[in-house]
């Protein structure tokens, strides 16, 4: 049994969208399906200014370009090396802020310690599509001059209070992996509140030309997404709705069979999870390292994501030092979730984890009242 499989759309409504690529002849360059894919995206998830890129990697590295970040970022070191990675790769230091130890997202009452004189930024992470308190984010934003990006690369089809998150901060990266829950094979976007840093943005992607008078105005790069990709996301697309509410039924009863008995990420009542992940924390590192080996003794795979800490690696420990985000990478495992999954796969697996939580750690068993 697999932690993830890629949701793979009809192949003959693929080839469809192949088909007319062929009959038009035009591989890439804002060609008709990625604008097409860009238009359903923003009516679909209620936003504006949604700017398609070739990965998820490259919706960050966009933002921080477009919004003229630099010196230094701070987020946290409990996500995917990305969050970290885009801005040292482009000379900005991140500095890292601990977690709230309950949510798993950076804690605003630690992110003003984080700021350095040269910060120009706040990047959050919605971990596992688990929304940060923008509310105090922004708040601190603008208390320090900062801008916040914000890295929801997990949230399509996360909501709060009715509507995307995704319109948050000052851009909103996300990523349209293959493994997320809604794909384009390799890609991502990005979603700015200004509309003139968006323009901006889009001169970026496509080497800094102006789209109307062919001059290159700006500085920038190759970051668009091919008509190949943007026809597997038109193809996905059609079938959200299913995807979602599969992966959101799962989710529902690995809590029901699992919240008595393991930790899980603390989400307000006002979200909608988009399904995207089932991430569960042990009561320690030596039992999470068990139950991971039993499940994999039983073909039932799981990932230990996010582990390590980033704070504890070898390219990231001189950003700053944790408590918190350290102690749940050090518990944290993500059980499978995808649509090949049914609910008595669940079952199987939640029986499993109560079986190697039993076998493992009898001091958790008792505190959770396993009999």
């Amino acid at each position: 049994m697999e932690v993830t499989s890629s949701y793979l759309p009809s192949l003959q409504k693929y080839v469809g969208y192949l088909e007319g690529i062929y009959a038009r002849c035009r591989l890439t360059n804002n060609g008709p399906l990625a604008c097409e894919l860009a238009a359903r995206l923003e009516d679909y998830l209620g936003v504006r200014n949604l700017i398609l890129v070739s990965n998820g990697s490259a919706a960050l590295e966009l933002a921080y370009h477009a919004l003229d970040i630099s010196g230094s970022v701070v987020t946290t070191p409990f996500s995917f090396p990305a969050s970290s990675s885009v801005p040292a790769w482009n000379g900005i230091d991140p500095s890292f802020a601990d977690i709230d130890p309950h949510t798993w997202n950076i804690d605003p009452d630690q992110i003003e310690s984080a700021i350095r004189s040269d910060t120009t930024a706040i990047s959050p992470v919605h971990v596992y599509g688990n929304p940060v308190d923008d509310v105090r984010v922004s708040a601190i934003a603008r208390r320090h001059g900062l801008r916040v990006i914000y890295d929801a690369a997990h949230c399509f089809g996360t909501r709060k209070a009715g509507r995307s998150i995704l319109d948050q901060g000052d851009a909103s990266a996300i990523s349209f992996h293959a493994t997320k829950t809604f794909h384009t094979i390799e890609g991502g976007a990005v979603i700015f509140r200004d509309d003139a840093i968006c323009e901006r943005a889009r001169r970026m992607i496509n080497f800094g030309f102006d789209a109307v008078t062919g001059d290159i105005v700006d500085l920038g790069t190759n970051l668009k997404m091919s008509e190949v990709h943007a026809a597997m996301g038109l193809a996905v697309l059609d079938d959200v709705d299913y995807i979602l509410s599969h992966r959101r039924h799962l989710l529902a009863l690995y809590m029901h069979k699992l919240g008595d008995y393991v930790q899980c990420q603390r989400i307000d009542a006002e979200v909608t999870n988009g399904g995207g992940y089932m991430p569960i924390a042990l009561a320690d590192t030596a039992t999470c390292e068990r139950v991971y080996q039993h499940l994999g003794n039983l073909g039932i795979a799981t990932r230990r994501y996010f582990h390590p800490s980033l704070d504890t690696t070898v390219p990231y420990a001189r950003f700053g030092t944790t408590r918190y985000s350290r102690d749940i990478a050090d518990r944290v495992l993500c059980l499978p979730l995808h649509t090949k999954l049914s609910p008595n796969d669940v079952e199987t697996v939640c029986t499993a984890v109560l079986a190697g939580i039993r076998d493992t750690a009898p001091r958790l068993v008792s505190l959770a009242g396993i009999v």
